[in-house]
């Protein structure tokens, strides 16, 4: 009996690991898990608080004009809760700053940061009117996830911002990573990026730390790990994706490196732009924003584990990887692929040709008048395990479809952004509970009677 008990503890203790380790999959759209919609947190930072993790970033549903600064929730950095929007342009107080309730503003990149000595939460963001204003916005709540108030916005010295991030050493010291730049002039764009030192209260600037003036560093983050201060950023190409950099110091005055690579040279870092990096463990997680210019509420996210050698820094490209939040360390992922052609299509769905899938096809006419639906029900047996669901698909639609995904008699709403082409497949990802046995079943359908998008396949991720 002894044996047995131990044998059921070692397999239970083994079921509750992989239960804790879900997968990222860089690039697909994310699933906020109350909502069905696709998340809107784009130039994103994170701060945890008693346990729980917040994302906070811009809703681009509409758009670049500033619309909301949004907030999701999670135990888990996988699994995403709406929370609300915590600055909108809709906001009584907010119609009364000109430049919030100026129809062509902008609202870019918020970081939060909180601050023991007031107990408040302290917003930062670029505010913009076309680009012309560029300045730093400040706003300030009581709760991490509540409604901000809007404080003040300025030019540092006068000096134009434009991304900016936002660091919190662990001396409680705050600091401004602006990229300043001159903007509606015909000569040669001149960026320089500083790190500006914050009052007490993290509401003004008080000084200049560091200049970069031989780097065009965008989109600046930093870490601090092993006693170095890490800036990551990436250079300037509008919306379109670069090779992103970094460079170290001892001091957040210096000296600092010469700018490096990070990931593959000439991936473009996988087609991203740096917003934020957060702290995990003995490692870092990278942030990044892939932009789609002519849908920006389309736009998905890169997050991938960062590598450490000392001071080197690499970023390896990883289809599917695994984080656990317990022991805050990743891993690698297997997955399981299911195709249409092996599964169940209903009520009119059938195969359609797909040039750009892998098997050429992809399970249509899912949804519409005759409610068609696929089944997807063989290599389901999970034992223990939280999986993750990437459901791979085309929407040639220039707009999202959404579609009714059951999971094991569990519907979630679903929104499957436009792929812009009936050839060229995405991949949206959400999670569901699946148990041993061979019983276990995937159903896609549309959604109030409209249209679902093709379904490719669909792949099963779970921890090595």
């Amino acid at each position: 009996m002894a044996i047995l008990t131990s044998i059921f503890l070692t397999v239970l203790a083994a079921c509750k690991a992989q239960a804790a380790a879900l997968q990222i999959i860089p690039g697909a759209a994310w699933t906020a898990t109350n909502t069905g919609q696709h998340i809107q947190a784009h130039g994103a930072g994170i701060i945890e608080a008693n346990g729980i993790y917040y994302m906070i970033g811009e809703d681009k549903t509409n758009g670049a004009l500033f619309q909301n600064v949004n907030c999701y929730s999670s135990s888990n950095l996988v699994d995403w809760k709406y929370e609300g929007a915590l600055l909108s342009r809709t906001d009584a107080d907010v119609q009364k700053v000109a430049s919030l309730a100026d129809p062509n503003s902008l609202v870019e990149r918020p970081k939060v940061v909180f601050n023991e000595r007031t107990k408040k939460y302290v917003m930062y963001f670029h505010l913009d009117i076309k680009y012309e204003i560029a300045e730093v916005g400040i706003a300030t709540s009581d709760t991490v996830c509540g409604k901000y108030t809007f404080h003040s916005s300025f030019r540092p010295g006068g000096r134009q911002i434009r991304d900016i991030g936002l660091f919190k050493d662990d001396d409680g010291s705050a600091y401004l990573l602006a990229e300043n730049r001159q903007f509606g002039t015909n000569e040669e764009v001149r960026s320089i990026t500083y790190i500006m030192s914050l009052d007490s209260e993290y509401l003004n600037v008080t000084g200049i730390v560091h200049t970069f003036e031989n780097h065009a560093a965008e989109s600046p983050a930093m870490l601090k790990k092993d006693g170095y201060y890490f800036i990551f950023s990436s250079t300037l190409s509008g919306w379109d994706p670069n090779d992103n950099y970094y460079s170290y110091a001892p001091s957040l005055a210096g000296p600092w490196s010469s700018w490096k690579l990070f990931a593959d040279e000439g991936s473009l870092t996988y087609r991203s732009q740096t917003t934020y990096i957060l702290p995990f463990g003995d490692s870092a997680i990278y942030m990044g924003d892939r932009w789609q210019e002519h849908s920006l509420g389309s736009s998905t996210y890169i997050w991938l584990p960062l590598e450490f050698k000392g001071t080197e820094v690499s970023m390896p490209y990883r289809d599917v990887w695994s984080l656990d939040p317990i022991s805050k360390t990743w891993s690698g992922s297997k997955t399981t692929v299911l195709e249409p052609q092996d599964a169940k299509l209903s009520n009119g769905a059938r195969l359609v040709g797909c040039d750009g899938c892998s098997s050429r096809s992809a399970a249509g006419y899912l949804g519409g008048p005759e409610r068609g639906a696929v089944t997807f029900s063989g290599g389901l047996s999970k034992c223990c395990k939280k999986a993750t669901i990437v459901l791979v698909y085309v929407n040639g639609d220039l707009t999202s479809r959404f579609a009714l995904v059951t999971v094991n008699g569990k519907k979630q709403k679903v929104e499957f952004p436009p792929s812009f082409n009936d050839q060229q497949i995405s991949n949206v990802v959400i999670y569901g509970n699946f148990h041993s046995g061979s019983d276990n079943t995937i159903v896609v359908e549309g959604d109030d009677g409209g249209w679902a998008p093709n379904i490719d396949k669909i792949i099963l991720a779970c921890a090595v």
